[in-house]
């Protein structure tokens, strides 16, 4: 249930990327006006997993994942009325944002099902649900055809049937820790941990990634290799799916290497085909190849950077903490798309995005191999957590 609505709120988070290049038709936008109204989205929602992250920790999953599923509703079907206005799609989308929010409720609930040594394929097998941003680029340009309004439509009726299923299916652990702690207090102990940063900026790379290909590929895709809408989403769409098959993957590989290992291969792995791509090779085959192989090192790298989370974190700071990883995250992928078109708007190219990419991939492969190797559980920092515990039910 978890995986369904992460991917259902993915997929309401990213709507407005495939249609990018109609709405950029539309209203008569420049590159780097297309690649804001993609990128507002992903800042609110970023920035908002650190307080839904909190608030998981301290009302659980049961309450949050079908409430955040109901609100996002909302922004779902504003949408429609805000198609032709630029300055009413960005404020829709600083709303839709909300959606983006789910992934911070997700983790503390699988991770409190699971004994450590299991950790990394559950959350490998829940980040699979970001594979709503694949659903985004192969249904939502389809949808469109259809009715230029459909799509808000099927996804707002999708995210009211699970917020339903999600009230009386989601169970939190009954024994979880749950903090008595200010939301201020958790947020101030979690951001104190060293270990919050440097898995942050980790993640900032491996998911910042996705998060940026996602909503920018479509737009990179018809702009360069000169692809039509539905094609462009299409390919991007495959791109996502990679990415979502490659994170339990990560997961599964943390669970018997070290994760800090897992992350530093497949970092380099990135930033290996980032400088190919960065000369321009044609789309087939060596494009598709290229970036391909991205797509399986950022969903790899995402997958192990959480199986870390999960094993150095105590667990009622879980939320907290991913809460702030995850804004990071998304953080990492706010920022490429405007950096994009900005560099396409001044040098009609993007090989010094990706160059600048394999730069960063590069940085964090070395620093997950030669610091996070020697990680241990801690809360220096913190201090103790203050918790107290739900009595588990009598039989």
């Amino acid at each position: 249930m978890a995986t369904i609505g992460f991917a259902l709120t993915f997929w309401a988070w990213d709507l407005v990327a495939p249609l990018a290049s109609w709405y950029g038709d539309r209203l008569g936008l420049s590159s780097f006006e297309q690649s804001l109204l993609v990128a507002v989205p992903v800042l609110v929602g970023s920035l908002g997993r650190i307080p839904v992250g909190a608030l998981t920790d301290r009302y659980g999953a049961k309450l949050m994942f079908p409430l955040v599923s109901a609100l996002t509703i909302v922004p779902v079907l504003l949408l429609i009325p805000a198609k032709n206005s630029y300055g009413a799609m960005l404020a829709v989308g600083f709303l839709l944002g909300l959606g983006g929010t789910t992934f911070a409720i997700g983790i503390p609930l699988v991770n409190s099902w699971f004994p450590p040594a299991k950790r990394g394929l559950a959350l490998g097998i829940f980040g699979m649900g970001m594979g709503g941003v694949a659903l985004s680029g192969y249904f939502t340009p389809r949808i469109a055809k259809h009715g230029e309004n459909l799509p808000f439509v099927v996804v707002a009726v999708a995210l009211a049937a699970y917020a339903v299923l999600a009230l009386f299916l989601i169970t939190d652990r009954p024994d979880r820790p749950v903090p008595t702690a200010s939301l201020a207090t958790r947020l101030g102990r979690a951001g104190r941990l060293r270990v919050t940063w440097e898995l942050s900026a980790l993640y900032a790379i491996g998911f910042g990634g996705i998060v940026a290909f996602g909503v920018y590929l479509p737009t990179y895709l018809k702009t360069w290799y000169e692809l039509d809408p539905t094609d462009a989403g299409t390919k991007a769409a495959g791109f996502a799916l990679v990415t979502v098959l490659f994170r339990p993957i990560g997961g599964w590989f943390s669970d018997r290497i070290h994760p800090a290992l897992v992350t530093a291969a497949a970092l380099g792995f990135v930033a290996l085909f980032a400088i190919v791509q960065a000369f321009d090779p044609p789309l087939n085959p060596g494009g598709t190849i290229a970036l391909l192989c991205m797509a399986a090192g950022l969903g790899t790298a995402s997958g192990s950077v959480f199986a870390l989370v999960s094993q150095v974190t105590p667990q009622p700071q879980v939320g907290s903490v991913t809460g702030i990883v995850g804004a990071m995250g998304g953080l990492g992928g706010f920022v490429p798309p405007l950096v994009m078109g900005a560099i396409y708007s001044a040098k009609d190219s993007y090989s010094i995005g990706f160059m600048l990419l394999s730069d960063l991939a590069l940085a964090g492969c070395v620093y997950a191999y030669g610091r996070m190797r020697t990680i241990t559980p801690t809360t220096e920092g913190g201090g103790a957590p203050e918790v107290s515990k739900v009595a588990a039910p009598r039989p």
